[in-house]
């Protein structure tokens, strides 16, 4: 394993692999001054039995990433192969043995404004990110932000870009300075939305309740895998819908979902303790389940899980 820093790693920027530290970005650049750039994390967990490094759901996360870019008003000069191979070739470059996660970010270079739209250059970031232990043990405290969740009518919450997680450092940082860990938005309408840079999820009478798709959350890739794991796997019945603020302070279980948190549960909202205070029993079951998935034992998903180390593309 590689120290914590890691400043000995490889990283991909504009068709080179070169040390992280070696890596430069134009400071003027439409992407350093206001974030115009879209992005992708990725998670790849390494199975000891197969000696295979597996990346959760890539054609999804190349789905999203393409639809950031058009939504964007960029011209992509990636395909997804191209994604996927200088991907590879990055991680294969690092010859990394363990779970991690990677950011890759297609971006706007130059000289340009917060309106350009080229030159667009890539980078590919592995790094070092080990998988929450099974079973659960730590949980959140969390807040209902003062700020709104953007909406459709400001910023798009469908697309990935930078700027956009302005929203996130915002109420993040006003929790922290409350005491709390992490901050849950409401949307324009009062109603629940997520956490900063997370999907959320409650479990009221054994029924697993999250946000609507248009209640100003993103299109979560990890949202739709516990959808699947709670309904087909668990055999819980799942409900898509509105929540109200007051429904929060009286759920049985409450948790955060997204590649980079995977399942993170939450033992108290606003000062009002979420069940026992403690990680749930499905909430447990839930996070059993997904990291049996993301890291290739479950031959049902295996389509999910690409292996990095192999002969193709």
């Amino acid at each position: 394993m590689k120290d914590n820093l890691q400043n000995d790693r490889l990283m991909w920027l504009n068709g080179k692999i070169l040390p992280v530290n070696e890596a430069r970005v134009n400071a003027l650049s439409p992407t350093a001054q206001f974030g115009a750039n879209v992005f992708e994390g990725i998670r790849c967990y390494w199975n000891e039995n197969d000696n295979q490094l597996y990346a959760f759901r890539l054609d999804d996360h190349y789905a999203r990433l393409m639809q950031s870019i058009r939504l964007f008003g960029l011209e992509s000069p990636y395909s997804v192969q191209d994604f996927k191979k200088y991907m590879k070739e990055t991680v294969r470059a690092n010859k990394y043995q363990e779970d991690i996660a990677v950011r890759q970010t297609v971006f706007v270079d130059g000289f340009g404004s917060w309106f350009s739209t080229e030159p667009v250059g890539m980078f590919i970031a592995p790094v070092a990110k080990a998988r929450k232990e099974v079973p659960l043990s730590t949980t959140e405290r969390t807040c209902v932000s003062s700020w709104e969740r953007i909406s459709e009518g400001d910023m798009s919450p469908r697309v990935k870009v930078g700027a956009n997680y302005i929203n996130s450092r915002l109420a993040k940082l006003e929790a922290m300075d409350r005491g709390y860990d992490s901050a849950l938005f409401l949307n324009r309408f009062g109603y629940v939305a997520e956490g900063t840079g997370s999907c959320f999820f409650m479990i009221k009478n054994d029924e697993v309740i999250t946000p609507l798709l248009t209640d100003s959350i993103l299109e979560s890739i990890t949202r739709d895998t516990v959808i699947k794991i709670a309904r087909d796997e668990l055999k819980l019945k799942v409900a898509e819908r509105h929540i109200n603020r007051s429904e929060l302070y009286m759920c049985d279980e409450a948790f955060f979902c997204g590649s980079a948190v995977e399942i993170c549960p939450i033992s108290e909202i606003d000062g009002f303790s979420i069940g026992e205070g403690t990680p749930g029993k499905h909430t447990i079951g839930i996070h059993k389940k997904y990291i049996e998935i993301v890291t290739g034992k479950n031959e049902k998903y295996r389509g999910w899980n690409t292996p990095v180390y192999d002969e193709g593309v």
